[in-house]
């Protein structure tokens, strides 16, 4: 069976030399040691101010929100993971959402403006696939119109967008450590900032309210991860170039095989950031589910990330004609399998089926 992903899993005596410190302790969360390392380690690996370390990418959104005191319209991208969205509306903020740019998925800037209006307090963007956002274009729109802007960062780890850190831009950025991501922790996630304020403010409500073990400076919740997944992360975290180098071969390799076909290799196109995705872009979904049933026939599971567009949730004001780009790109984009396991022989016959269907 190929699956479209598969979770690296490091050398289990490294793992085990952690656990044993930790059971030395016998502290397993509440900002141990080894949750620090990781938050050190992943400051320095991926260049930036500020790093929280916290319990999944959904919660890192929501305290990104918290924390900027939204509370009323968002602008926001209808293509992205449910969480870009439900998140919004969990911290009862009003999701206003702008297509998607045809050529990277990505929230389409030229779109914002005529979307702000009265109630718009901010926007909140997916960097898609890894694929980076238009973050000068958004950013000078932000500045215009005193928006705060948030970015959903949970496909980008480790990526570079001209000379620095995606993870800089905006107020605050937000992480995914799920065990189907390039660099995980299991279950886990993070929220990064370059300001002081913000960064203060995160770190105690993450925890309670907590400033000391006796004094509540401001509302919070309980987003803290365990010792237990901060010493898997510090374990995988030394394998992630290799990772990536692996996946940016099979990447390479996939855009061979399918050049000649009527497929649409979105990562040769946009050029791939950190190769944790393979997506492409299919003639019609006629032929996406004609793809996907020969693909299973085979045991090959590829998946339709994202599908359906979010403005098909039923708790959001929205219908399939307010983005149709979204829409379309939906209905026809598959992300085949991508992982460290796989040999080109294996896309071989993943390419195979694809070109017998398309």
């Amino acid at each position: 069976m190929i699956t479209v992903t598969k979770t690296f899993l490091p050398p289990l005596d490294t793992y085990q030399q952690l656990l044993q410190g930790i059971w030395d302790r016998g502290q397993l969360t509440n900002g141990g040691p080894i949750a620090e390392q990781l938050e050190h380690a992943l400051r320095r690996h991926l260049g930036v101010k500020h790093l929280l370390y916290v319990s999944n990418g959904t919660l890192a959104l929501q305290l990104a929100i918290k924390a900027l005191g939204l509370t009323g319209e968002v602008l926001t991208t209808p293509f992205s993971y449910v969480a870009t969205t439900s998140s919004l509306v969990w911290e009862n903020c009003r999701p206003v959402f702008v297509d998607i740019d045809p050529r990277s998925l990505c929230l389409n800037p030229a779109l914002i403006e005529a979307a702000i209006t009265p109630a718009t307090q901010a926007i909140l963007a997916t960097h898609v696939f890894g694929f980076p956002c238009a973050t000068e274009a958004i950013e000078q729109v932000a500045r215009r119109h005193r928006l705060r802007v948030i970015y959903d960062a949970a496909h980008a780890f480790g990526v570079q967008y001209r000379g620095q850190s995606i993870l800089n831009y905006g107020d605050i950025s937000t992480l995914s450590f799920h065990a189907t991501k390039l660099f995980h922790t299991g279950e886990g996630g993070a929220v990064v900032t370059s300001s002081d304020e913000l960064a203060e403010k995160l770190a105690y409500m993450r925890n309670f309210g907590h400033q000391d073990a006796n004094t509540f400076i401001g509302l919070g919740i309980n987003a803290k991860n365990t010792e237990l997944h901060a010493a898997l992360g510090l374990c995988v975290l030394p394998h992630v170039p290799a990772l990536m180098r692996r996946r940016q071969a099979l990447t390479a390799e996939y855009h061979r095989l399918l050049a000649p076909t009527a497929v649409q290799c979105l990562a040769a196109l946009i050029g791939a950031s950190n190769f944790s995705y393979y997506p492409v872009l299919l003639p019609s979904e006629a032929h996406l589910l004609a793809v996907v049933a020969a693909l299973g026939e085979a045991a090959i599971f590829p998946r339709r990330y994202f599908y359906p567009a979010l403005t098909a949730l039923p708790y959001v004001a929205a219908g399939a004609a307010a983005c149709p780009v979204a829409t379309d790109v939906a209905g026809r984009v598959l992300c085949l399998p991508l992982h460290h396991d796989l040999t080109e022989a294996d896309l071989a016959r993943i390419v195979a089926i694809i070109r017998r269907h398309v």
